[in-house]
């Protein structure tokens, strides 16, 4: 089976709508999914919807990204399996955005005062109804010809220490992580090698994050070497933690697609062994998110 268990929608920064990207889930062979929008669940129920209605060969997860705070790093922590109508996950989500809003608009002010006008405005316009992101500031200035990239955006205006750069100011990862087992789930530590941490650090990581009670951490990725993999591996052997995977899939690309290169080595425990057997059928689990 082909689990992918960390992706985006419309929801907040992806380019595909939850309808869409179930069906592309389902066109790249995808058996287990799991949508996991920055601090949003709003994508999962027309996810589960358009499975029901489409009698997809699909089983959707709910699951939601959340941005934490930790030594003056932004750490990422997935959240599986959440329960989406418990009130304290959604007001803690509802806090979470009240800063992604408040940040946007600090990030266009200082944007404009590099003579970059408007980027809060279309950034904005970008999101909808959307959590806005750094993403969709990236895509007004690329397509307003102020950068042709993505990538070129972030090094030049909205990396850490650039122009456009706004300090987070997010919940804790230990907020976080009881915040997501308060609602039923299991929070999985996101793509660990983005943050670009010595080994030092890194294992700083790991221990504030087992410690507080994080129950797996993200080893497989679709660009990903097998030197890689098996290091992030024996780092959860190591601290105690399950190993998961996810293409954090945002539009398609050249690099990154649903259900690529992911696997987990042998002697890392899955996250999902301590799942409930997933039917054979592949039915999609809208009925328990109803």
């Amino acid at each position: 089976m082909i689990y992918d268990l960390h992706s985006h929608t419309t929801a907040s920064d992806g380019s595909l709508s939850p309808a869409e990207l179930v069906q592309r889930a389902v066109e790249r062979r995808v058996d287990v999914f799991a949508i996991t929008d920055h601090d949003t669940t709003d994508g999962l129920q027309e996810g589960h919807e358009t499975i029901a209605e489409m009698q997809l060969p699909l089983t959707l997860i709910n699951g939601v990204e959340v941005s934490t705070n930790w030594q003056n790093h932004e750490i990422h922590v997935v959240g599986l399996n959440v329960d989406i109508a418990n009130p304290a996950l959604q007001a803690f989500l509802a806090e979470q955005r009240n800063k992604r809003e408040e940040r946007a608009v600090e990030m266009g002010n200082r944007l404009a005062k590099a003579r970059i006008i408007g980027a809060y405005d279309g950034a904005k316009a970008l999101a909808g109804d959307a959590s806005i992101t750094r993403s969709h500031f990236a895509q007004y200035l690329v397509e307003q010809g102020v950068e042709n990239t993505f990538q070129n955006v972030f090094k030049r205006f909205l990396a850490k220490g650039k122009t456009g750069y706004v300090p987070p100011n997010w919940a804790t990862i230990e907020q976080t992580i009881e915040i997501i087992h308060q609602s039923g789930g299991q929070a999985v530590l996101a793509h660990p090698l983005q943050y670009k941490l010595s080994t030092k650090w890194f294992k700083r990581l790991l221990t504030a994050f087992a410690e507080a009670g994080g129950d797996a951490m993200e080893v497989g990725q679709p660009q990903q070497g097998i030197t890689e993999r098996t290091q992030l591996a024996t780092y959860a052997r190591d601290y105690n933690l399950s190993g998961s995977v996810g293409s954090d899939f945002h539009r398609p690309s050249s690099w990154t697609e649903l259900g690529r290169n992911l696997y987990i080595p042998k002697d890392c425990t899955p996250v999902w062994s301590s799942w409930p057997e997933i039917d054979t059928k592949r039915v999609s689990t809208a009925e328990q998110s109803a």
